[in-house]
């Protein structure tokens, strides 16, 4: 396979439209975390996010990922459809930032944001979970009916949440 890259911007309205709906495609993501030896950790999670790409999750704090975040807060998440079919048109979005248990008012904004998304979610169930939060400063979409076959397309995230983008590639077969 060969990388090409290409100089063919891409809206920011486009791109966060895209953001949008692939984030709301799916209610599970992959949360890529560092153990403090180094090494790479996933959990899975029901996720709720903002108009900013934040992500919000509810998790133990002593699971493993959780304790991760607290020694090193650097994550990657990664949202996709996991009904999609081998050789049909893909989507998926990859967000790369980092994430921390919130308390307080944003624990409270998490989880207005968690029961919007979950209606039957009751704190009462989860009494011993808290609420973390991932901020993104970049995000890789991949969508290809839009985009196109094998189109990744690279945007970095403002603090207001505003998308710009930086970079798109396209994996051909290499002859």
């Amino acid at each position: 396979m060969a990388i090409e890259r290409s100089n063919r911007r891409l809206a920011a309205a486009r791109i966060t439209a895209t953001a949008r709906q692939l984030l709301e495609a799916s209610t599970l993501c992959a949360i890529a975390t560092v153990t403090r030896s180094g090494r790479a950790h996933v959990n899975t999670a029901y996720f709720a996010w903002s108009r900013a790409f934040e992500i919000v999750w509810l998790s133990e704090p002593g699971a493993t990922h959780s304790r991760n975040l607290r020694a090193n807060p650097s994550t990657a998440i990664a949202v996709y459809d996991s009904g999609q079919t081998w050789g049909k048109p893909d989507r998926g979005i990859q967000l790369f930032g980092t994430a921390r248990e919130v308390a307080g008012e944003d624990a409270e904004q998490a989880e207005a944001l968690y029961t919007r998304r979950f209606p039957a979610y009751a704190k009462t169930d989860l009494g011993a979970y808290r609420f973390y939060r991932f901020t993104p400063r970049r995000l890789k979409l991949f969508d290809e009916p839009p985009l196109g076959t094998a189109t990744f397309v690279t945007a970095r995230v403002g603090p207001d949440g505003r998308l710009a983008w930086e970079r798109t590639e396209r994996y051909r077969a290499s002859r």
